[in-house]
This record gives C-alpha cells, structure tokens and sequence, in this order.
C-alpha cells in the first residue's frame, strides 16, 4: 500500500468513525505503528486531523475533507450515477452544475459524450465550482460561466452575495445538485448555509433539477436546506437505495433513476 492510499484509509476512517487509534490502524493496514504516527503527523500538518497521544480526531463537528480527499469514496457509485446523469443533457442546453464529488464526475462524462465534441456551443455550464469550471474551461466547444463569489478550499466552490447576483440573471435548462442529504420528507440539503443559499438559487433559476448522489445520502437530512423535495424532477442514485425510500421519492413526485 502506498502513502496515497494509506492517508487514503486513514482520512476515511476518520470520517466514518471520528476518530483513529494508531495500534488498530496499523494493523489494519499492515504496517508498523510508526508509520502509522508518521502518517497522521503529515496529516496533521495539513490540518486534516487533530493528534491525539493515540491517534487522531476530527477538527469538530462542522469538519469536512477537502474534495481531492473525497473523490475515491464510492467511486464506481458516482462513475454510473455520472453517466446516467450526462445522459439526460441534450445538446445545446444551459446546465447548471453545483460544486461536489458526483457533479465533478458529472462534467468529465458530458465532457467525454463524442455528440459534444463540437458546436457553438456544443454546451453552457453554470458553475460556482472552480475545479469544475478549471477541468472545462479547456474544451473550446463549451461555454463556461463561472460565478463570482468567495471560495471554499474544501470544495472549491464559490459563494455569497457576488455568486448570488450573477445566477439571479441567468436562465437553466438543467441543474445539476450535488447534496450532503435528501430525505423524501425535508428536502435536498447540505452541511453548510452559504452553499446552501447558491444552490437554491439555481434550483430556482432552472426548468429542470436533477439531484446526483448516491444511496448513502438518500433518506438523510442534513443542517442546510437547499430546497424541498417537491421542487426536484429527477434523483439519478446507485442500486443500493433502499425500495422504501425510493418509493417515498416516487411518492412525492420524483422520478428515480437507479443505475
């Protein structure tokens, strides 16, 4: 195992457990407890974790890794989801992407559709994400509009009153939501206020809302409100949503797409 794939681990045990102990660690990752202790020393310079004299914790309860720590989480749930995702997109439409994991799959599978190598545009995106807006910016064949606003380093996206201002003037065929929670009943949310406030936004400024997200955030609520479950059209998830909330989602008027 390498170091990448050490921290990995570690960062994963962190998120799911909220703390790590550095003797079981190492033994569940078959090293020694110094690299171990070397390990989560580095992290801790990152400011990832906080050391403890056995291991590590979490930052807090508002705590969230960064996104370049988040993408291999689910990985192949999100590849299928992306794609599914990509495939509603048609030609020429304005399409709002919110900043997160899955929406970041999104943009590389409408950025590998051959029917989009070209146009004028071949596609509008909407983004408040920087490493969305940075991974597209580069295909001549798309139009990227980029809010302002102040960014997050944890993931990358832009908020506040700037960010605001330039969605309230724009029309969207399709907005794209990644979420921290959507629960049949309290709607599709996040963990934080200011994203929350964006997203709603473009809720509100599209014709269409698809939210993206795997089955491990459906049926959970989260702090932040984005909207209710009656203003999304369509949830893509993975085959793991459990039937009964998928027939709760069905129930309140949203089409599931299972892949």
């Amino acid at each position: 195992m390498t170091r990448k794939e050490r921290w990995q681990t570690l960062l994963d045990l962190l998120v799911e457990r909220g703390e790590v102990e550095v003797e079981p660690a190492a033994e569940a990752l078959g090293v020694s407890a110094a690299t171990i202790r070397r390990d989560l020393d580095q992290l801790a310079e990152q400011q990832l974790l906080v050391r403890t004299r056995g291991g590590a914790v979490l930052h807090g309860v508002s705590y969230e890794l960064p996104l370049r720590y988040r993408t291999s989480r689910r990985a192949a749930e999100k590849g299928r989801i992306s794609e599914a995702v990509a495939a509603l997109v048609s030609p020429g439409e304005v399409i709002g992407l919110t900043g997160g994991t899955t929406t970041t799959e999104v943009a590389r599978a409408l950025a590998g559709r051959p029917d989009l190598a070209q146009g004028s545009p071949a596609l509008t995106v909407v983004t408040n994400a920087l490493n969305i807006a940075g991974e597209l910016v580069i295909r001549p064949q798309f139009k990227i509009v980029l809010t302002g606003g102040v960014a997050r380093p944890q993931s990358y996206e832009l908020t506040g009153p700037l960010a605001e201002q330039v969605l309230g003037q724009l029309a969207v065929d399709t907005a794209v939501l990644g979420v921290d929670g959507f629960d049949p009943r309290d709607g599709a949310a996040t963990r934080h206020e200011d994203e929350a406030s964006v997203n709603r936004l473009l809720c509100e400024r599209a014709r269409r809302v698809v939210v993206a997200a795997d089955s491990s955030k459906l049926g959970v609520r989260a702090f932040a409100r984005i909207c209710a479950t009656s203003a999304v059209d369509v949830l893509v998830t993975d085959t793991g949503l459990a039937p009964a909330v998928a027939g709760a989602f069905t129930a309140a008027g949203v089409e599931v797409v299972t892949v």
